[in-house]
């Protein structure tokens, strides 16, 4: 197996034997980096500070990441004009930031009947919201609520 020490210079070829007696010697440890090479790239070092070099690497990768969120806004079908703009503006803002809205319009009662009216109310804020995101899917109904997913524009 092929050896690398401490420092990252290559010490040489040698059998495992030797490589595990130079390493007890440092008083460190034999880490096979690459089984598959030809021969097999084995170092020298202190395998529990590489543990936790790698746990402190994995931990600040996973710092620099964003969460998507599903943020939620409800209508109603005779929602007022006024309503309907700050609400939208509210989908806008969510959209900048990065995070996935779920816009729905709650049916109750005879509202039902007019499922048409929701219909629309959906169709305009597709229309409005456009610029800012893209719409993943159709509207669906899903019980008493028809929705439509809005995603952040990349």
């Amino acid at each position: 197996m092929r050896v690398i020490d401490e420092e990252g210079q290559q010490v040489g070829v040698m059998n495992s034997f030797d490589a595990i007696k130079l390493a007890k010697e440092k008083s460190l440890d034999l880490v096979e980096i690459s089984p598959t090479a030809q021969p097999p790239v084995c170092r020298i070092m202190n395998y529990g500070k590489y543990l936790y070099q790698l746990s402190k690497k994995a931990h600040e990768a996973k710092k620099h990441q964003k969460v998507i969120q599903v943020k939620e806004v409800k209508f109603r079908p005779m929602t007022d004009d006024h309503d309907y703009e700050f609400k939208k503006n509210n989908i806008i803002r969510f959209l900048g930031e990065g995070d996935k809205v779920k816009a729905g319009v709650m049916f109750r009662g005879r509202e039902m009947a007019h499922r048409d009216i929701g219909r629309q109310l959906i169709t305009r804020l597709m229309q409005d919201v456009g610029n800012h995101g893209q719409v993943e899917g159709h509207p669906k109904m899903e019980g008493s609520n028809m929705f439509v997913i809005f995603g952040p524009k990349k």
